[in-house]
């Protein structure tokens, strides 16, 4: 029986803040850890001009293909998800940087049918979601009642759609959203991915029971803050198990993705090649 395959060709999708620092670390660290980067793409191609070799730029995200990768990192907008996950996992496991897209059903379902039939797994990052790990086992065990996922920052850090787009802070802390995680994925789909995660995370609660929070707070200049509160079932006692973490993750003023979160990911690009490309979703 063949050993399931480790990835070593990478490529990126997406070249913001964070699709560059990615780029920028396979190509000055990837040779002394075995990974080659193979392409590179972005909705504006003019972006990589003078920073990415011309051999390295796909312009045509739909012959990825050509480029023979193992591994293709999404690091763009969820809606290239939604338009391009299933095919790309025709091709190449795939590192999900927008989770939010999976709180659309339907493409929660092609991803799974195409990672099944192609046999390529779907990796999400753990991204700023702090005790991911023990959030899944509590859940497995039958011992997660409650999650709820409080994101604050800046208003300039928010990146909003639909009727979020017309909110507006009515002082120096306001709620612009509190509900289940799948009503805001649409459109806070660039603030919301931390929540989606912890959906994803914990699949008996899912996006629908799993409660997100977004918070406008203009004393946050230059940090994001994640608060994440989950709750087990009363026991004999009455009395619950809970959990309460506070995570402040300092950011440039006005920007989606703070800095822990990009060193992060990039730990969890070296995960993903370190694991088996099998079928579903995982952390990594």
């Amino acid at each position: 029986m063949a050993l399931d395959k480790v990835p070593r060709k990478v490529g990126i999708v997406g070249y913001g803040r964070l699709g560059q620092s990615l780029v920028s670390h396979l190509l000055t660290q990837g040779p002394e850890l075995g990974l080659e980067l193979v392409f590179v793409w972005n909705r504006d191609p003019g972006r990589m001009v003078g920073s990415v070799p011309l051999s390295l730029q796909l312009q045509n995200l739909a012959t990825l293909g050509e480029r023979h990768p193992d591994l293709v990192v999404e690091v763009a907008h969820p809606k290239i998800i939604h338009e391009s996950g299933a095919e790309i996992l025709r091709h190449a496991s795939l590192l999900v940087g927008s989770p939010s897209a999976l709180a659309d059903q339907a493409t929660e379902r092609q991803l799974l049918e195409a990672s099944r039939r192609w046999s390529h797994a779907v990796f999400v990052a753990r991204g700023a979601l702090w005790g991911i790990d023990d959030i899944t086992r509590l859940d497995e065990a039958g011992g997660l009642q409650s999650l709820r996922v409080t994101m604050a920052t800046h208003p300039d850090g928010f990146r909003l759609e639909g009727p979020l787009a017309t909110a507006h802070s009515t002082g120096p802390r306001t709620v612009l959203y509190e509900g289940p995680v799948r009503g805001l994925c649409p459109f806070a789909p660039r603030n919301s991915n931390t929540m989606a995660a912890a959906a994803l995370a914990a699949p008996s609660l899912g996006f629908d029971r799993v409660i997100g929070v977004l918070v406008a707070d203009s004393s946050l200049k230059d940090m994001h803050v994640v608060d994440v509160e989950l709750s087990g079932p009363p026991g004999s006692t009455g009395q619950r198990f809970a959990v309460y973490t506070h995570r402040e993750n300092p950011a440039a003023p006005g920007a989606v993705t703070g800095s822990a979160t990009v060193t992060t990911f990039w730990r969890s690009l070296l995960g993903c090649c370190q694991l088996p490309s099998k079928p579903g979703i995982h952390f990594c």
